[in-house]
């Protein structure tokens, strides 16, 4: 059974975005880039597919600049076979990467395809409902438990009401939720190995896919400031500033 996980390079979690010059985009200039932390997630699970017997081959791709290529070392340290890069320095919008990973699917022929539910940077969650929607293959979003068997995969996923379970049939689509795992640490010797675990670059032209950008973005701004709490002497005043001010009541 081949394992095809979807990862993608991000703007780091623990910096804060600058907005660009032209203000309708964020600097990423001498900003620290790692691995989207929900895509970091369904690498790990794949992983551990594997470990556990299930699954006999562990495919990372991304799509993206060139730079991913790190990114797709680090994937490969975790413990995947094998990565391919689709290079590109378009701006990959999520319908374009939908397509790209439908070609891949594919040429590959994956029995299972993970993708984190979002990426950390524009917070669409759209390539995996759209991926599967391409490929005509069945999905499961926000999974918070994942167990193959007898060409089944049964996800649990959160919903508002509590936990939904499904049964979906292999080949199938399933995006990550934060509560499936947590990512393993990677040590110096997997990293020295990951160098020579193969890493296939394509170009979006060899796959068929036109990757220009449907959409533009007109502007970015910072989210406004929040104004400084204020300390009340009693409920009474609280219930005033609610109806006077908030107006919630």
């Amino acid at each position: 059974m081949k394992v095809m996980v979807a990862i993608k390079r991000v703007l780091d979690y623990n910096v804060a975005p600058r907005i660009a010059r032209d203000g309708t985009s964020v600097d990423l200039s001498n900003a620290k880039m790692s691995m989207n932390p929900f895509d970091e997630i369904a690498v790990e699970e794949a992983v551990r597919l594997k470990e556990a017997g299930v699954a006999t081959e562990v495919v990372v791709v991304s799509c993206g600049v060139a730079q991913a290529q790190e990114t797709l070392r680090n994937a490969l340290a975790m413990g995947a076979d094998r990565a391919i890069l689709v290079e590109s320095s378009a701006e990959l919008q999520p319908l374009a990467v939908a397509k790209l990973l439908k070609a891949l699917v594919e040429k590959e022929q994956p029995s299972l395809v993970i993708l984190g539910k979002q990426a950390i940077d524009n917070d669409s969650n759209q390539a995996g409902q759209m991926l599967a929607a391409l490929a005509g293959l069945p999905q499961a979003t926000f999974a918070s438990k994942v167990t193959i068997s007898d060409g089944h995969v049964m996800v649990v996923r959160e919903v508002d009401g509590g936990a939904e379970t499904l049964s979906l049939t292999l080949p199938a689509v399933v995006t990550t939720d934060l509560r499936l795992n947590e990512p393993r640490y990677v040590t110096l010797p997997n990293i020295m190995k990951a160098k020579k675990k193969p890493l296939a670059t394509i170009e979006p032209e060899s796959l068929g896919v036109d990757v220009s950008p449907r959409l533009k973005t007109l502007k970015v701004v910072e989210p406004s400031k929040r104004t400084a709490g204020v300390t009340l002497p009693d409920v009474k005043a609280l219930v005033e500033k609610l109806k006077s001010e908030a107006k919630v009541l």
